[in-house]
């Protein structure tokens, strides 16, 4: 069975072609500022391999429509291409990043679908538009291959009502639907799949803390497969310390800001998402940047590293705290992947709740292994666990086609 997965963004789409016999990846690339200047593509044809190939160049990419076309073209083309044409694809699985309440599984894609997850646009107006371009336009252009929606918020669907719901009027839940809603679903139920995996038991005997450590940046608490808690809010904004946006902040900081400053509604939201996080502390929102920053003695640099593991070891505690028993903290993503100073600062706090990390391990974690970096002694396993959504979407997809 052949795959095309798409994640169509607000202008961007990222795609992969898998055979998942074997879950080879065939083809994988980027289509990037579409509708701006400077628009092109990258496309790269069996990665991995030693026959792998990659292509690039700049054009004229008006809309998601010509970017979808550029797509097929690649993936079928006669230097580019993998596949004869498109009838060889089974299935296509779209990343869409809200369902709302009324979507908390993978789900064959129709005309009811595609009106739900419009509706859901209000809570995601810069990325369900996209995600919706993204399907209509693969309809059009590859007719009679099934789509099938991925949701970034359905594995948080799980949670409890005293984990999503926040203490404020409750006419404001009934009526707008405000609650948490949790993103990234689609890489922490990837990586507690591959944390259960590695502990040599079913995702319903796993209980385990993910760790999603990116420029965007989540966690999520697992008990026996199921999500019971995740750090981002209604919007992906709640939560950890981010490569630009806040995290959690006082709410009353906008009232504050407003009568101090002058500042509007949409000046706080642009502050808050763009140009806060490590960003606003330190002038850097690449973790590589603020490294190498400390090691020539920047202080900002130190401080804002400090205050993003210092968010992370205070949600890793209260997650221990909902699950009870915690088996494993799995981080995953390019920072909780590659950053050995972000594990083990988050990390350095824990012996009490019996995390121990071993240093060595830490260190020589190898890129693209799941490695173990806890010492023989802790009482909880600590996994460097990468994430791969792109081949959950694909699973997913292919499980819904098999069914139906």
């Amino acid at each position: 069975m052949i795959i095309l997965v798409l994640n169509s963004g607000s202008s961007s789409v990222k795609y992969q072609l898998l055979e998942m016999q074997d879950k080879t990846l065939l083809a994988s690339g980027l289509v990037e500022r579409i509708g701006q200047s400077g628009s092109a593509y990258k496309h790269e044809r069996l990665p991995g391999t030693d026959t792998s190939q990659v292509f690039s160049n700049e054009q004229d990419i008006p809309d998601h429509s010509t970017a979808l076309d550029l797509v097929v073209k690649l993936i079928t083309g006669e230097q580019t291409g993998v596949i004869k044409d498109v009838s060889s694809i089974n299935g296509i699985g779209h990343r869409i990043v809200h369902g709302g309440e009324d979507f908390n599984t993978p789900i064959l894609v129709d005309d009811d679908v595609v009106e739900g997850i419009r509706a859901q646009i209000p809570l995601a107006p810069l990325h369900n538009p996209g995600g919706l371009a993204g399907i209509e336009t693969a309809k059009r252009l590859m007719p009679g291959i099934p789509n099938v929606a991925v949701f970034d918020t359905a594995f948080h669907q799980t949670m409890p009502p005293e984990a999503y719901r926040m203490a404020i009027p409750a006419e404001l839940y009934s009526e707008l639907k405000i609650r948490r809603y949790g993103f990234h679903g689609t890489s922490h139920l990837y990586v507690a799949k591959q944390c259960a995996a590695t502990l040599g038991q079913t995702l319903e005997q796993t209980s385990c803390i993910t760790v999603h450590l990116g420029n965007g940046c989540s966690m999520a608490a697992v008990k026996q497969g199921r999500c019971v808690d995740t750090s981002m809010g209604l919007t992906p904004l709640a939560g950890l310390v981010m490569g630009t946006r806040s995290g959690d902040v006082d709410p009353a900081l906008h009232a504050f800001l407003t009568d101090k400053k002058g500042y509007s509604i949409q000046d706080i939201d642009n502050l808050l998402n763009k140009k806060s996080g490590l960003l606003g502390l330190c002038g850097d929102n690449d973790m590589r940047d603020i490294h190498a920053r400390i090691d020539k003695g920047d202080s900002d640099a130190e401080l804002a590293l400090k205050i993003f593991c210092r968010r992370v070891t205070q949600y890793i505690g209260q997650y221990m705290a909902i699950l009870d028993k915690t088996q494993a903290i799995c981080f995953t993503a390019g920072v909780g992947e590659n950053d050995e100073r972000v594990r083990e600062l988050s990390c350095a706090t824990l012996s009490g709740l019996g995390v121990v990390l071993d240093k060595k391990r830490n260190q020589e974690v190898r890129r693209g292994e799941i490695c173990e970096i806890s010492s023989p002694e802790s009482r909880v396993k600590v996994l460097v666990i990468p994430t791969n959504e792109e081949l959950e979407i694909a699973t997913q997809t292919a499980q819904v086609l098999s069914s139906s």
